[in-house]
């Protein structure tokens, strides 16, 4: 993968093209060596990292050319790379050259997919690039708690970090060795601001809470079907982590109305809420949000069978500026509900009412007649007649709607 020779003296752009309009006279020439450094700086920093190494093999100048600190910014390896702990260590032990036993121009490492990628991968990492700020290994689901922890006890600038798909992964905290040298004037240990663990299926409320105790500056946190959470786990999050913008409990089917009266707690801070098939949720737990949380954007209550049109009135009366909202498969929503929203909620963009079967063409027709920004409309499986489609489309003409009327086109 990586070219094993000494690397040879760089040559400059002026030599290379002297060299090349040489060879032209001798019948040799190849036009894309007249092309300076700069050009192909450019090309190469649009090009995979397994491309990349690859290019360093054709010739001395690219090889140089393709070991600059510059392009080695980024890491991002490819489900097609089998070996994914060796390309690793290979490739660190390179940019390593310059500076023995650390990377310092190394900020992001992604290998999502990459199966066999394991805890020695990751080990390297954490040895080796301190200066880590994302990284991405979700379906990678070798690694485990060990490794994890390593990586954000040895990389302090570590933000973003996607482990979902990691079955292993239940929890994300510093080593025992540095949280036994941490002083306490240390401030929070863990920088991690986005983090993902979806899928991470054996999450329980314990680990979230020490997610959350030692990842105080979440602001994004996507947990969807981690089905062993419950309320309490919730309760943690919003004690240790006031600055959550974006959470996703989406398929968490024991989070209930008490979990959102916690979440209601992040007040306006929060923007992006995900409680798709929470089927525990109702009304109660909609207007806890809908009180506190004036500024959310965001909502996603597709599959929450107890919301009725009351909730959409909560919402509608306390979230003026909400522009997107999923309410699908929810039986109990009719056109009175969705008047409401539409009269109140004039910046919706994205709207899906699929599978709700009291929706009819009257309170379709009331949202394009006020929500003039809608960009997407999803009524499939919806009794939606063929005029109250067309109306919606006169009305929203940037509006995509996703139907199953065979007869409007």
């Amino acid at each position: 993968m990586v070219h094993a020779a000494a690397p040879p003296l760089a040559f400059s752009s002026t030599h290379s093209r002297r060299r090349a309009l040489r060879d032209h006279h001798q019948g040799a020439w190849v036009p894309i060596d007249l092309l300076p450094d700069s050009i192909f700086l450019d090309i190469f920093a649009r090009l995979p990292t397994n491309q990349l190494c690859r290019c360093a093999r054709v010739c001395r100048r690219w090889y140089n050319l393709a070991w600059d600190p510059r392009l080695w910014r980024s890491i991002r390896l490819t489900a097609d790379v089998l070996q994914a702990d060796r390309a690793l260590r290979v490739l660190t032990r390179r940019l390593c050259q310059d500076t023995p036993n650390v990377c310092l121009m190394l900020e992001t490492v992604s290998a999502s997919g990459c199966r066999r990628l394991t805890d020695r991968g990751l080990h390297t990492l954490a040895q080796c690039c301190p200066e880590l700020r994302c990284l991405e290994v979700a379906g990678c689901y070798n690694i485990s708690n060990e490794a994890v922890f390593e990586v954000v006890s040895r990389c302090p600038n570590l933000e973003h970090l996607d482990v979902s798909g990691c079955s292993k992964v239940t929890c994300i905290s510093l080593t025992p060795e540095v949280s036994l040298k941490l002083s306490p004037l240390h401030g929070q240990q863990i920088s991690i601001r986005y983090l993902d663990m979806t899928d991470c299926f054996a999450l329980e409320d314990e680990g979230l809470h020490t997610i959350a105790a030692h990842c105080t500056q979440l602001t994004h946190l996507y947990l969807r079907r981690c089905v062993r959470l419950t309320d309490e786990g919730l309760r943690y999050l919003v004690i240790y982590c006031p600055a959550v913008r974006e959470l996703s409990v989406s398929d968490c089917r024991y989070i209930s109305d008490f979990g959102l009266r916690e979440i209601a707690k992040l007040e306006g801070r929060l923007r992006y809420l995900s409680v798709a098939h929470c089927g525990r949720i109702t009304d109660v737990g909609v207007r806890y949000i809908a009180k506190y949380c004036a500024r959310l954007r965001y909502l996603n209550a597709r599959g929450c069978e107890g919301l009725t049109d009351h909730g959409l009135e909560y919402l509608a009366k306390s979230c003026p500026k909400l522009k997107s909202l999923d309410i699908g498969k929810c039986p109990l929503v009719s056109d009175a509900g969705l008047e409401l929203l539409a009269l109140n909620c004039f910046h919706l963009k994205r709207l899906s009412l699929k599978s709700c079967e009291s929706i009819t063409g009257r309170g379709l027709q009331v949202v394009a007649a006020n929500c003039f920004d809608l960009q997407l409309l999803n009524v499939q499986d919806c009794d939606a007649p063929l005029e109250a489609l067309r109306f919606v489309k006169r009305h929203c003409k940037r509006c995509v709607i996703e139907h199953t009327n065979p007869a409007f086109f």
